[in-house]
């Protein structure tokens, strides 16, 4: 099981969310945590961008239109760094 950590930017963008999003969200969070590889949150690397831990940053689907972007942090830690519809949360990941 990876430890959840949500950057600012990924909380303020999430409290704007639909309602029926955020209850989506919360199930892409227990999947995340469990497996971050599970099929169902067809998980892939973000090309081109790094993250602040120097590593690769993936995106993840909430939705067909929704998405949240996350690197590996220390240990077994899973860092959430942007949540939004597909273009504005890979506008910035």
């Amino acid at each position: 099981m990876y430890r959840i950590r949500r950057t600012p930017r990924f909380e303020e963008n999430a409290v704007h969310l639909p309602d029926d999003i955020l209850k989506k969200l919360e199930k892409t969070l227990l999947f995340l945590s469990a497996d971050p590889r599970h099929k169902g949150l067809k998980t892939h690397k973000v090309q081109g961008v790094k993250g602040f831990y120097g590593g690769d940053v993936f995106e993840v689907y909430v939705d067909i239109k929704y998405r949240l972007t996350f690197e590996y942090g220390p240990g077994r830690t899973i860092v959430l760094r942007n949540v939004g519809n597909h273009d504005e949360a890979l506008k910035n990941p």
